[in-house]
């Protein structure tokens, strides 16, 4: 493997520092990770549990949403995509903020998840979720198997995934709403070893170069897809462990 190739190619003291750097990047892609959960649970749970900020989401008497709650459940994609293509322009203390300010956005687009199951279903599926993520990212980050050769398959799995969801906005199919919930556990789960060991690789790649400009954007780059792996497995899961008010 790539990786294997280029910390063999230099010497004892240079490979230490390129394991101790190794580990503090993968503890700031974790620890940045860890902050953005806070602040979309911190919001999820602050709009989701108040009926009057529910209500600027969602009409109280249809229930259908309003102009705000179609924004809310758009603006996440938005922002992702535009992270994507401004990222390289930012400052990394920039894309860090930016990185945070999509996790809130996160949590108003998942806020009516405190209105539809209950709060122990809630906390016990997140426990399982967190637990679920914590051994398929170290299993990603200790492997010395190649997933690169997983990329393409989970990615296409991905796009099938979402096509298939986008269907069943007309559909309403319960049998296809659980198939979609089976694959879309399976998808994250591998794409939470696949993006793990991919982190490790890219900072393993360019390590010698110690551009920290480079590391710090590319430390919230890994969070951030740590963290999209996180919310879908949780999401998908919830469609299993979540009891309903």
């Amino acid at each position: 493997m790539a990786e294997y190739d280029t910390i063999r190619s230099v010497g004892v003291g240079a490979r230490a520092q390129i394991d101790e750097g190794l580990r503090a990047h993968m503890n700031k892609v974790y620890g940045l990770m860890s902050v953005a959960m806070v602040v979309t649970a911190g919001v999820a749970w602050g709009v989701g549990s108040s009926e009057q900020l529910f209500s600027l989401l969602r009409n109280p008497v249809t229930g259908g949403m309003t102009i705000l709650g179609w924004i809310a459940m758009f603006l996440p994609l938005g922002m992702v995509f535009a992270f994507g293509a401004l990222i390289n322009r930012m400052s990394a203390s920039a894309a860090q903020l930016f990185f945070y300010a999509f996790a809130a956005a996160m949590g108003l687009s998942m806020a009516w998840i405190f209105q539809v199951f209950t709060g122990v279903s809630i906390a016990s599926t997140f426990l399982i979720t967190a637990i679920a993520f914590a051994g398929l990212s170290l299993y990603g980050y200790v492997t010395k198997r190649d997933l690169s050769a997983m990329g393409t398959f989970l990615m296409m799995g991905l796009i099938g995934l979402l096509v298939a969801m986008v269907v069943n906005i007309f559909l309403a199919s319960s049998a296809l709403a659980f198939a979609i919930s089976v694959i879309g556990v399976l998808v994250f789960a591998g794409l939470t070893a696949f993006d793990t060991q991919n982190i490790k690789n890219t900072y393993i790649a360019h390590a010698q170069a110690m551009d920290q400009e480079w590391l710090g954007k590319a430390a919230i780059m890994g969070a951030l897809n740590l963290y999209l792996d996180f919310i879908n497995l949780f999401m998908f899961l919830l469609q299993f462990f979540g009891n309903r008010d």
